[in-house]
């Protein structure tokens, strides 16, 4: 009786490092948040800066503030647009990582926005509902509250962007809007005589960011929180910082340097190792069915697929190619996600082996 060899622990010693940060500022309206991310973007300490505006109007006129230098990235306003923009920025980020370039800088403003467009989607969803236009039709001005699968669609967008944004071995900035709010009890009714402030942007925006930042017109600019070794942000009191810069808050108080920052960038996580193979099956696809055959090869190839990986990466591989054979035939799919569901359902039919090289050729070609 055979039994299993246990996985060889892999280690390293802990290098040290600070990795570059995630910034979140926020605050009110014209408080300077795009006036203080654009004069860092031209750091001589850095590489090429990159700007997405998300329903600001101050990109194109905030390249003249002293020391700015950027390129402002271009999108329709879709969100598989905005999110293809940012997963080319992160492609970009490792590249320069890998081959010991300054740090890429990325500045969205304003994830407040972002969060906003996610929410109207929501609730226009939910009012397209059958049973929710029924109720409209009855009455026009009926509440409508959007069901949770929906909001879990929003998240699950925002948290795609946010992943690319935490993963990115490089320096995001990220704006948003910021304001004081009078303070609620745990019943949502409002305490008398106290303030509490709020942050436009999901509830997880503040765990996402390595530091927030904190600016007003009429304050000192304060760190709220950091997670950093060198400098500390007391529980009870944010720190004031008088003449706060960025560029001072990545290489002076976090103590980040681009001449001790790994080549190596951690690896991307994933649910499978199929998942990895969506965008090299999306790329491939464009060349044509010529590199559609040569990625089947590849797959069967990598021995670190299981049988049911290979099976979904060749699933994906046969549809993308019946897709440029008849293309009227096939419904684009809403998402990579979407696509590998539809993949792996296809072969739960399929036979327990999984077919020869052979086989899957024939199978490819006629598809």
């Amino acid at each position: 009786m055979s039994t299993a060899t246990a996985p060889r622990l892999r280690t390293r010693k802990p290098t040290g490092i600070v990795p570059w940060p995630k910034i979140l500022i926020e605050g009110p309206e014209k408080s300077g948040k795009s006036w203080t991310a654009a004069a860092f973007t031209g750091s001589n300490k850095t590489g090429q800066a990159y700007w997405l505006e998300l329903g600001e109007d101050t990109a194109d006129e905030y390249v003249g503030v002293p020391g700015a230098e950027y390129l402002l990235i271009d999108h329709d306003g879709s969100y598989r647009d905005i999110l293809g923009q940012v997963e080319a920025v992160h492609a970009e980020a490792k590249r320069a990582a890998a081959t010991k370039e300054p740090p890429v800088v990325l500045v969205v403003d304003s994830v407040s926005l972002l969060w906003r467009t996610l929410v109207n989607w929501t609730h226009e969803r939910a009012r397209r509902t059958p049973k929710n236009q029924s109720k409209l039709r009855r009455d026009p001005d009926a509440e409508i509250k959007p069901a949770m699968n929906l909001w879990n669609d929003a998240y699950e967008r925002w948290a795609r962007v946010m992943y690319l944004v935490r993963t990115m071995p490089g320096i995001v900035i990220l704006l948003a809007r910021g304001k004081e709010v009078a303070a609620i009890d745990g019943n949502g009714d409002p305490i008398p005589g106290t303030k509490d402030w709020r942050v436009e942007g999901h509830k997880s925006l503040a765990f996402d960011a390595t530091v927030w930042v904190r600016l007003r017109k009429d304050g000192v600019p304060q760190i709220i929180g950091a997670r950093s070794l060198k400098f500390e942000v007391p529980r009870d009191k944010p720190l004031e910082v008088p003449d706060f810069s960025v560029e001072k808050l990545v290489f002076g108080l976090m103590g980040c340097s681009a001449h001790s920052q790994p080549g190596v960038v951690a690896p991307e996580l994933t649910g499978d190792l199929a998942q990895r193979w969506v965008p090299r099956v999306q790329r491939a696809a464009k060349d044509g069915l010529e590199a559609l055959k040569k990625l089947w090869t590849e797959a069967a190839a990598d021995e670190r697929l299981s049988r049911e990986e290979l099976r979904v990466v060749r699933a994906m591989i046969e549809r993308q190619a019946a897709e440029l054979k008849n293309p009227e035939q096939l419904s684009d799919p809403t998402s990579d996600a979407a696509k590998l569901r539809a993949a792996a359902a296809a072969e739960q039919d399929s036979t327990s082996e999984s077919p020869g090289d052979d086989q899957g050729a024939d199978a490819f070609t006629t598809a």
